[in-house]
């Protein structure tokens, strides 16, 4: 067994997605009700100044009722002195077996226990009793019994599908302090019970994720609750038609096949995730459940050497609704410079003052995702002012700082980077003068997408279209004109082809030829941008295989 259990008093802040809470049968654990297995006794309080402690006694019992050692208590302090801070709490030597005794001082707490029964086959089953309010005001006793839970029956809609893991977790809030405890475990047989009063309203805040390799891919299988106590058991079992699918594509990078890393989860609220390996090219499937909200997906590409820094590509915030098919593909070309469309997103070239600063990502793969470390030789930028070299920046591609005079001037920005194979250079000519704040400069990039197969090439000797897309200050303010040019010699020689209804014709040159490309425009207010790829991208040996 592997479970896990921990807490924190400031889980990472996520966008909340609310749910109903499932209807559930509860048990009461009180203070004052002997009952239901909780005894409690007056105690004398402190002098005056003194923190005001109390004994609390934590007996388990398993699944047969009988006392167990195999448990895990954890107490998470929501107030008093250690508020915001956890403890697990382990039996004395006069604590007979199953019973765990400790002195805490008054308060409320978060209380989750963890209680483990061996099974047939040698199997475990898991129990998760969760107690969201537990006011400390006495010597008390609590009785932890297994007996309480009822199942986590999640299933998905493929009879053949196989567990992987489950996690489950729980967010308590109290004035202003947050509590966190959680579950994490690769055993298909978890059970879950609230216990005690409910607390305040809309206080408590559940997820429960299961995991499943299927037939078709992997199933995530997620839930979560708001409310004012925790859960007892869950149902819930999705047709295939509640679910929507997320596929992700990757194309072999410069180096060559490999294996790359897909890393998945929810993005609200915590999670086991999923780490798993993807030979590239090929591609992953993920069938998710929709009211978890949306999903990041971390793709982590191939490298030619363990000394080689891992490039990885991040798409957070992936929408999918039910029925529907959402594709994330990575590391297809054509690789250029990518503007952030995405609201407030910061502009990607700035004046500010006598200081022009751009942060413009060169490299970004076919779909638009940008790349944490770009594979590339070499990288410079280069500023002119009025015909006259300012400086030149090597580093990071489209990444670079200068200082200027504070006159009105006209600038050309030159960004180039050598990639594995082929280059990207993007020339951008505007004048500027000292702002008082920061302003964006007027910079455009295009954008080319052709017909390519999951392997990022395209069939040799076919005529096809590639689409021509422009993006950035020509996009607002419009655009005056725009020249395509294709080469098949690797830029030695250019034929230009006419851009019609956003696209233009391209007849492929034969197997295992690269295609180049260039853009010339100008925008409404007469800047203008050069952009050219080097070998911007390649044929097959053969017609490329269907999606």
């Amino acid at each position: 067994m592997n479970e896990s259990s921990a807490h924190s008093s400031a889980p990472k802040s996520r966008r909340t997605v609310l749910r109903g809470l499932a209807a559930t049968a509860t048990v009461a654990v009180t203070a004052t009700a002997l009952t239901s297995g909780a005894t409690a006794t007056a105690a004398t309080k402190p002098a005056a100044g003194a923190v005001e402690t109390y004994t609390l006694k934590l007996v388990h019992l398993g699944r047969t009722g009988a006392p167990t050692t195999a448990h895990r208590t954890q107490l998470t302090a929501l107030s008093g002195p250690d508020a915001g801070s956890g403890q697990v709490p382990s039996a004395g030597p006069s604590d007979p077996a199953g019973t765990v005794t400790v002195r805490v001082p008054k308060g409320r707490y978060l209380l989750d226990s963890t209680i483990t029964t061996e099974t047939a086959g040698g199997a475990s089953g898991v129990d998760w009793l969760v107690r969201p309010r537990l006011d400390v005001d006495r010597d008390t006793t609590l009785v932890l019994d297994a007996r309480t839970a009822r199942p986590v029956d999640v299933l998905p809609p493929d009879a053949g599908a196989v567990f992987r893991h489950a996690g489950a977790f729980v967010e308590v809030a109290y004035q202003g302090t947050k509590g966190f405890a959680n579950l994490i475990t690769p055993s298909s047989d978890l059970r879950v019970a609230h216990l005690g009063p409910a607390t305040e309203r809309g206080a408590v805040r559940a997820w429960i994720d299961t995991y499943w390799n299927g037939q078709r891919g992997t199933y995530v299988l997620g839930y979560t609750f708001t409310s004012d106590r925790a859960l007892t058991g869950l149902v819930r079992h999705p047709a295939a038609a509640d679910l929507g699918t997320i596929v992700v594509r990757a194309a072999a990078p410069a180096s060559g096949p490999g294996y790359g890393f897909v890393d998945f989860g929810p993005t609200v609220g915590p999670s086991p995730a999923l780490a798993s390996a993807l030979q590239v090219p090929g591609s992953a499937t993920y069938m998710v459940t929709p009211e978890r909200g949306t999903w990041d997906v971390v793709y982590t590409a191939p490298t030619a050497s363990d000394e080689e820094t891992p490039n990885r590509y991040f798409a957070l915030g992936t929408a999918v609704a039910a029925g529907g098919t959402t594709v994330l593909a990575f590391d297809t070309p054509v690789f250029g410079p990518a503007l952030a469309t995405s609201r407030g997103a910061k502009p990607a070239a700035v004046r500010t003052g006598n200081t022009l600063a751009v942060a413009l990502p060169l490299l970004a793969d076919g779909a638009g995702n940008v790349p944490s470390a770009p594979p590339h030789s070499a990288a410079t930028t280069t500023l002119h002012r009025n015909g006259s070299l300012v400086g030149t920046r090597r580093g990071t591609p489209g990444h670079a700082s200068f200082t200027v005079p504070a006159g009105r001037a006209s600038y050309r920005l030159t960004a180039t980077a050598k990639r594995p194979h082929g280059s990207v250079t993007a020339a951008w000519t505007f004048t500027s003068a000292a702002t008082g704040s920061a302003t964006e400069l007027p910079l455009s990039v295009v954008r080319f997408a052709p017909s390519l197969g999951p392997d990022g090439t395209a069939a040799p000797r076919r005529a096809d279209h590639v689409g021509v897309t422009v993006r950035g200050a020509a996009e607002r303010s419009g655009v005056r004109s725009l020249t395509v040019s294709v080469s098949a010699d690797g830029g030695a020689t250019w034929t230009p082809v006419p851009v019609r209804g956003g696209r233009v014709a391209v007849t492929n040159p034969g197997p295992g030829r690269p295609v180049s490309l260039r853009a010339e425009l100008t925008d409404s207010l007469g800047n203008t941008l050069t952009q050219t790829h080097i070998d911007a991208y390649t044929t097959g040996q053969t017609a490329p295989r269907t999606a």
